[in-house]
Parts: structure tokens; sequence; C-alpha cells
């Protein structure tokens, strides 16, 4: 009966001891970085992720224009591709 009590006890500590670090050893679910920018004119967010960056690289074919990134445009520039996205038969999201 001793040996049982023992046994027992020095299960339950074990655990108690190894769930911590079990729990603390376990990856954390990724955060995604997602990245907001606000249309003035239309006075609402779109979220940049891929679509929208091909969808800014056909806004930048279309309208022959070099190649560059949405942050380095103009005010003028990223209100024009705003007009176009919601122009744009997907909806602009």
């Amino acid at each position: 009966m001793q040996i049982t009590n023992r046994f027992i006890a020095t299960l339950f500590l074990t655990t108690a001891l190894a769930a911590p670090m079990a729990i603390a050893a376990a990856p954390a679910p990724q955060a995604r970085v997602q990245v907001r920018v606000y249309d003035r004119n239309h006075k609402d967010y779109h979220n940049w992720d891929d679509h929208e960056n091909q969808a800014w690289g056909a806004y930048l074919s279309e309208n022959h224009k070099k190649s560059h990134e949405f942050t380095k445009a103009n005010r003028k520039e990223q209100s024009d591709y705003w007009n176009y996205r919601h122009s744009h038969p997907d909806g602009g999201r």
C-alpha cells in the first residue's frame, strides 16, 4: 500500500512539473502580418496581400508605368490606383 501511494504521488508530481514545460514547448500559432492601406477618396481600408500586389502590377502594366512599390508612389498615383481597383471587375476587394 505504501509503495502504491509513493508511486501515485511521484506520478502526480512528475505530471505537475512536466505539464508547464510541455505547454511552453508547443509552438505558438504564427501571427499573420497584415498590412492595411487606407483609401482616402473611397474612405475604406484594403488589405495589401499577394492578390493586391498582382493588381498593382496589372495597373502599372495597363497604364504603361515603370514597376515600383505602391509605397513609393505619390498620392495622385495611389488615388488613381484605388479608383482603378474600385472600378475593376473583382470589386476592388
